[in-house]
């Protein structure tokens, strides 16, 4: 009952029975795209239905637990309440990601900015930050590319972060970080400031509208820089992909086979030209204009200030907080959330 006022259960279950019986038909794997993409609308709606059954279970076996109290089981009622706020909160959270792409995977590429040694740093602490939150969000990830700096930290990486809404949640973020700190690279040990730039990409799949042909594309291999063992050492397992029309390269290297990373590297390469595709629309359709950020380097978002004082701040919403190790840490929820509901007013 509570949980029908905020999310039409009846219409949700209707839509899953039409599309359970749609992927009964016997030529449904005819062809194969649009039947993957039917099979996780049916996936993504099975969790909706589910977790929305759960809440209003839970709504109406506490309403009865009111009912009947006789003050015996306050301390019960209000655990119950809390964790039912707590999982609402969640939802709530989760009906702002409406997006076409923002239920699935994303790619999530950190760019060290001018600024050398220092914001090659910064760029690593980001992807330490990235990685904590994934893993406390129960995201799986795994690096597909990396560069190394030349005396630390990276120049680059491109991470792949699997999960339930993470393209959606890390779009947010998707823009200028700047760091001020004292500089642990400066013999003087003068305040400096950094910047790094993150992009997010939706994982796109094989589909109509980004088609990849071989002639459009040329394939380089060759050894891995990285790290990852003899493997990486004496095969040419990196792959470096070069799209003709548009100039872009892609690079995937890792531990793996040259035939993973070349599957990794496309993956890549369709998220990009897709990303293109959309920065195309956005020019030329008015309504979206203002809407649509492109991922460059006059679009800062954030600051994190670790002297001379403490504070982390994001410049769209306002939202800030002095606790900047918990941020570092990869405690970032906060930011997304206020950037989401920010978006949606």
């Amino acid at each position: 009952m509570l949980s029908r006022s905020i999310f039409d259960l009846a219409s949700k279950q209707s839509q899953l029975d039409l599309l359970i019986k749609e992927a009964e038909s016997p030529t449904l794997w005819d062809d194969p795209i649009s039947a993957q993409s039917l099979m996780k609308k049916i996936a993504s709606l099975e969790r909706d239905v589910s977790t929305w059954e759960s809440i209003n279970d839970k709504a109406v076996g506490l309403k009865e637990l009111i009912e009947i109290d006789d003050g015996s089981f306050s301390d019960e009622i209000g655990r119950q309440l809390d964790q039912l706020q707590k999982e609402l909160d969640q939802k709530e959270i989760d009906l702002l990601l409406s997006g076409e792409y923002d239920e699935g995977n994303a790619l999530l590429t950190i760019h060290a900015g001018a600024g050398g040694t220092d914001s090659q740093d910064w760029a690593e602490m980001l992807e330490r930050m990235y990685l904590r939150w994934a893993d406390s969000q129960g995201f799986k990830t795994e690096i597909l590319d990396l560069s190394p700096g030349e005396e630390c930290g990276i120049k680059s990486v491109t991470i792949s972060v699997e999960g339930q809404f993470a393209y959606g949640y890390l779009s947010q973020e998707i823009g200028v970080h700047r760091l001020v700190r004292l500089s642990p690279f400066d013999s003087a040990h003068r305040r400096h400031t950094s910047f790094a730039l993150v992009e997010v990409l939706p994982e796109i799949e094989d589909n109509a509208e980004i088609i990849i042909r071989p002639e459009d594309i040329t394939i380089e291999v060759y050894k891995s820089s990285g790290a990852g063992g003899q493997n990486v050492q004496k095969n040419m397992t990196a792959v470096r992909i070069i799209h003709h029309e548009t100039g872009l390269v892609v690079t995937c290297q890792n531990e793996r086979s040259q035939t993973q990373n070349r599957e990794s590297a496309l993956k890549v390469l369709r998220s990009r030209l897709f990303r293109m595709q959309e920065e195309e629309r956005a020019d030329t359709v008015s309504e979206l204009k203002g809407e649509f950020k492109k991922m460059e380097w006059g679009n800062q978002i954030r600051s994190y200030v670790l002297h001379p004082y403490q504070m982390v701040k994001d410049h769209r919403t306002d939202y800030e907080t002095g606790n900047t190790q918990a941020v570092l840490d990869g405690d970032i929820s906060a930011f997304i959330e206020a950037s989401l509901k920010h978006k949606a007013q």
